[in-house]
């Protein structure tokens, strides 16, 4: 499908969407391949790929730039995140390409001389960026395990930024807010502006001359059209300009790198995800544990002892994420393969009270900083390749600044490190040491991209979106549908909670929780707070009966969309 063709296909689903009810979009079938992300045409492109002879690694390459087009809050080149990778045959690989600390950070940098963290530097301005890993991620796994030529994968990005698509009114919302924003907002302020200096209009023509032209440097010369030449000289030059630390040796230097997933069976089935840095996958699989210690498929989805259950198995899980992990390669005895033991599971559950909530203990371990704007998307090609793949700014639209040049926005990833050395407090800020920042260390990670498999293959793709709360959002979706045997919209869309450990709460979606549940739960000990939303999940599930693919959007997605063929 044309380029042209893209656009008159987004006209039609704007229309679609607006007058159709929403459950005809609920759930999507395909037996050759599916792709589900946060923006439809994103979507679109991944699915060509995949009927012009792609394989899933193929399709996940012309995706991830393709949102980096479309759904820029999240969607980027700039920032960086984790894919999981299960071949045909049924083994599993996991890509790193998490950013890193410059080569001029140090633990302190975000400190005044109080103590203090100074002006908010470790979320604002750019001392914040980390060194973006997605253009070296994607390059490495296309190199690896791609098919078609790299350039047929970046093109389609590249024409939807040089010709342009339609302005959605969820993309439009963000642009109304965004280019009113804070005055070091650089690039934001004209980001969404046409040619006459006006935010551009639901259904009129966005186009990004600059993004197109950086991506074009991508298309001919791989990473190092990021890394080297004059991508990278003007990331340098940009970053002197205005306080940055990030260099050209610094971006020279940044390499992705292939990691073993973290593994566990759950009944029939053996659930992947991803090693840290990344923090989910050992959190979601000490969780599964410990659920499976506590008979999770005797109780009643949604009761009090179910909320309770997974409130507290969320409690010990963030408890241990913030004491043991980081990097690897900066902890090298990080214990991962006791926190994902079956043994370890149970000595968990036996100081776990079923009457009464637990209480955090503020003095010792909690949650880090967490941004809730990254975006995950799914793919399964014909042969039963799969991917799931998350990947971030940090922030809504990250550090919200950049090079006009460039066109793309940078992350303010570097929050998610420990800011004050030794420092842990009850309101969640952690200072313990394996995730203090160091040069080229990477920050731990809440990003959660998981397959589950059965019988060999792929059963269910599964990731979100959320910072803090995507480990428990992908982790009370994996259980709807291993324990409570959802199919995948309804898993995805049932009520969620999330619990961190410190601030000692419940954080659960308004009007999805009983009010006779939640007073039950208080009389137990717990503290609930309501949230609008908590995830944005992208999942697809096989029927083994029908031999077909399901996949389902999160309707909190405004443009999100599921494709298969």
């Amino acid at each position: 499908m044309k380029i042209n063709h893209y656009i008159n296909y987004l006209a039609l689903s704007l229309f679609l969407s607006t007058f159709l009810p929403t459950y005809l979009f609920a759930q999507t079938y395909g037996q050759n391949g599916m792709v589900v992300s946060d923006h439809y045409l994103a979507s679109e492109v991944g699915v060509e790929i995949l009927k012009k002879g792609g394989n899933a690694i193929d399709a996940t390459v012309a995706t991830a730039f393709a949102l980096a087009v479309t759904h820029p809050e999240a969607g980027n080149i700039g920032g960086g995140g984790f894919i999981v990778y299960m071949k045909s045959d049924g083994d599993v690989t996991t890509f790193d390409f998490r950013e890193k600390a410059p080569l001029a950070a140090s633990p302190t940098m975000f400190l005044g001389e109080d103590g203090k963290i100074k002006d908010n530097s470790n979320h604002r301005g750019l001392l914040s960026v980390g060194v973006p890993g997605t253009v070296a991620g994607l390059y490495q796994a296309h190199q690896k395990y791609g098919k078609l030529p790299w350039k047929d994968l970046v093109e389609p990005a590249i024409q939807l930024a040089k010709k342009g698509f339609p302005m959605s009114w969820g993309l439009y919302k963000a642009a109304l807010r965004m280019s009113e924003g804070d005055e070091s907002w650089d690039i934001m302020k004209d980001y969404f502006r046409n040619a006459d200096g006006e935010v551009v209009s639901p259904g009129e023509i966005w186009k990004q001359a600059a993004l197109a032209k950086t991506l074009e440097e991508i298309k001919k010369h791989g990473r190092d059209g990021f890394y080297k030449g004059k991508v990278a000289a003007e990331i340098e030059a940009y970053m002197k300009a205005n306080g940055g630390i990030i260099t050209q040796e610094d971006l020279a230097k940044y390499e992705a790198v292939e990691r073993k997933p973290v593994t566990t069976k759950f009944k029939e089935f053996e659930i992947f995800s991803m090693p840290p840095p990344s923090s989910g996958g050992v959190a979601l699989i000490e969780m599964m544990n410990l659920l499976e210690a506590a008979d999770i498929s005797s109780v009643e989805f949604n009761s009090t002892a179910y909320v309770h259950l997974v409130a507290e198995a969320m409690r010990r899980a963030f408890a241990d994420r913030a004491e043991f992990l980081g990097d690897p390669d900066f902890n090298p005895e990080m214990p991962v393969d006791k926190l994902i033991s079956k043994d370890f599971a149970k000595a968990r559950f036996e100081n776990l009270d079923l009457k009464h909530a637990s209480k955090s203990d503020s003095s010792k371990y909690g949650q880090l900083y967490g941004g809730d704007h990254t975006t995950h998307f799914s793919v399964v090609d014909k042969d039963g390749n799969a991917i799931s793949m998350t990947y971030t700014l940090e922030n809504s639209y990250g550090v919200k600044m950049g090079s006009s040049k460039l066109g793309f926005i940078f992350n303010n990833e570097m929050g998610d490190f420990n800011p004050i050395p030794g420092v842990t407090t009850s309101t969640g800020l952690i200072g313990s040491d394996p995730n203090l920042v160091a040069p080229e260390k990477r920050m731990l990670s809440s990003m959660t991209p998981t397959i589950v498999s059965k019988d060999g293959k792929p059963y269910l793709v599964i990731g979100s979106p959320g910072g803090r709360t995507i480990i428990n959002t992908v982790f009370q979706t994996v259980l709807n549908v291993l324990v409570y045997d959802m199919r995948i919209d309804r898993a995805i869309e049932a009520m969620k909670i999330h619990h961190q450990w410190l601030p000692d709460q419940i954080l659960y979606e308004r009007n999805l929780l009983s009010p006779d549940t939640r007073k039950a739960l208080e009389e137990m000990g717990h503290t609930l707070r309501p949230t609008t939303n908590i995830g944005v999940l992208m999942g697809i599930t096989y029927d083994p009966n029908l031999k077909v693919y399901m996949g389902a959007a999160d309707s909190s997605s405004e443009d999100g969309a599921a494709r298969g063929y």
